[in-house]
């Protein structure tokens, strides 16, 4: 008999299997924050809940239905983990420790693999496998809590695969992410390499995130030369519709723009890029190029190009940083992700 996996289940869908299995609804709120608060990972660990009512649950539940199959450790103290899921295939995300803030930011996956086929990314390069569902993708989060004894406090959907291609799943996660592990709708951001009418539907969802978008070209021409998505919605729908979301969400759209070396980091790119974003409410965050394989020759960034670079698009008044390289010795940083096993 499959077991139920119980982080598949909305409280209100706890409460109605713990009350159709003869059991009064407070055991339900128990296993909830068993689950969702205190990160266990077995029912042994739920030392109020009653020893029979724990052996049937051992019997015929399972609190998760992946697992970590591997962890890596960068000198950085970024955490990499490869998740296997019930199917046997894996997808890597990333917890992100500095130094100097209280805050931990998860990295997480939605799909196994990526359609968008971007020529500076690993993921797209082993296809696309199948989405994530809601559950598999929160679970990243528990798993990562329970290794850790840490709360993640901001969430990233900036792993593998293309978050609004998968959208319906990634709403039911924010939903999980905000009600269940109580983050702030705030602390989440939702990357996405450009699929217009997605966007759209995002900015009238329920939970509206912080939206970043993987620009890293500045006009159709060098953007559709690193990014096939340009070729159905190019940049100036991309820029009409990111207009369209902050003025109806008023929030800043944060704009990633990956600099590849002689390719889109030149003066004349950085003036372009100022010209495309004068009329919109954003920050931007400048990423240096990660090597990936088969990287069709592109180079990282000389730093005084990119020091050029952010200082130019400076003067036009945006916020700019440059983004903290974090795990690149475990192939974990911007672009790097994987899930090598399944290669």
């Amino acid at each position: 008999m499959e077991k139920l996996t119980l982080t598949k289940l909305s409280k209100e869908e706890l409460d109605n299997y713990i009350e159709s299995i003869g059991e009064k609804k407070f055991r339900s709120n128990q296993i909830f924050s068993w689950i969702w608060a205190k990160n266990a990972s077995s029912f042994d660990e739920m030392t109020d809940v009653k020893k029979e009512f724990r052996e049937f649950l051992n019997e015929n539940c399972q609190i998760f239905d992946c697992k970590i199959h591997t962890r890596q450790i960068s000198r950085d103290g970024t955490v990499k983990y490869l998740i296997e899921f019930s199917d046997g295939l894996m997808a890597e995300t990333v917890l992100m420790r500095f130094d100097n803030r209280a805050n931990l930011s998860m990295c997480v996956s939605s799909q196994i693999g990526c359609k968008m086929g971007c020529k500076f990314c690993a993921t797209g390069k082993n296809g696309f496998k199948r989405n994530l569902l809601p559950h598999e993708i929160v679970s990243q989060i528990l798993l990562s809590q329970i290794d850790t004894g840490l709360k993640i406090t901001n969430v990233v959907f900036m792993g593998q695969g293309e978050p609004l291609d998968n959208l319906d799943n990634v709403k039911k996660a924010l939903e999980l992410i905000n009600k269940n592990l109580q983050i702030s709708i705030r602390r989440i951001t939702v990357s996405t390499s450009g699929i217009v009418p997605k966007i759209k539907e995002l900015a009238n969802n329920s939970l509206i995130p912080t939206l970043a978008i993987s620009l890293h070209g500045t006009n159709h021409k060098i953007r559709e030369s690193i990014m096939p998505i340009e070729k159905k919605y190019d940049i100036n729908s991309l820029m009409d519709a990111l207009k369209e979301y902050s003025s109806k969400t008023k929030d800043r759209i944060t704009i990633e723009y990956i600099l590849i070396g002689k390719l889109n980091d030149t003066a004349e790119c950085a003036k372009e890029l100022i010209s495309i974003l004068k009329d919109l409410k954003c920050n931007i965050n400048l990423i240096p190029y990660n090597p990936v394989r088969d990287d069709n020759g592109f180079k990282k960034p000389d730093k005084k190009d990119m020091l050029k670079f952010k200082y130019l698009l400076e003067q036009s008044g945006k916020k700019v940083t440059i983004r903290l390289e974090r795990g690149a010795d475990i192939d974990a940083a911007c672009g790097q992700l994987a899930g090598k096993i399944n290669s």
